[in-house]
């Protein structure tokens, strides 16, 4: 992602987020960070259709967002950005990745979970909705692993 990439990330965002949207000026200034944040977009003829973005000051790193346009799921991009996330994780020596998901959002729950997150805890009305966040944690282990044990 780059700066010139924000409007279209932040129209996105907007829609698909609405009642938890960040504000234009955060993805600013989290791109503004690189020595503890990357992220990234995916690009279709149709323009941006993900997004995703980690922090990682050694020895966390966090999943700060991840997200896939609707009529784009289930095309492995939403995959794909979290691989390149883990990867960069792993680059910048992160012994643990955390997430933040909404408790309602199943598909995406599935996603973590065949990656190997596991469930550790629930931050009770974490969204501004009243929906509990569940959070998720997926050990590095120095391996090179990704999506389902496949090298």
């Amino acid at each position: 992602m780059t700066v010139d990439d924000v409007p279209a990330v932040n129209a996105l965002e907007q829609r698909l987020f609405p009642v938890d949207a960040w504000p234009l000026d955060m993805f600013f200034d989290e791109l503004a960070q690189p020595e503890t944040r990357r992220y990234l977009v995916a690009e279709s003829t149709d323009g941006i259709v993900g997004y995703a973005g980690l922090m990682c000051i050694e020895p966390i790193a966090d999943v700060q967002t991840i997200a896939v346009v609707p009529g784009y799921e289930g095309m492995g991009i939403g995959s794909t950005l979290l691989t390149n996330l883990i990867d960069e994780a792993r680059r910048r020596n992160a012994a643990d990745v955390l997430l933040e998901v909404r408790a309602d959002n199943p598909r995406a729950q599935r996603l973590y979970l065949r990656f190997g997150f596991e469930q550790i805890h629930v931050r009770p009305r974490y969204y501004r909705d009243g929906v509990d966040a569940l959070i998720m944690r997926l050990q590095l282990t120095g391996d090179d692993e990704t999506e389902g044990g496949q090298p």
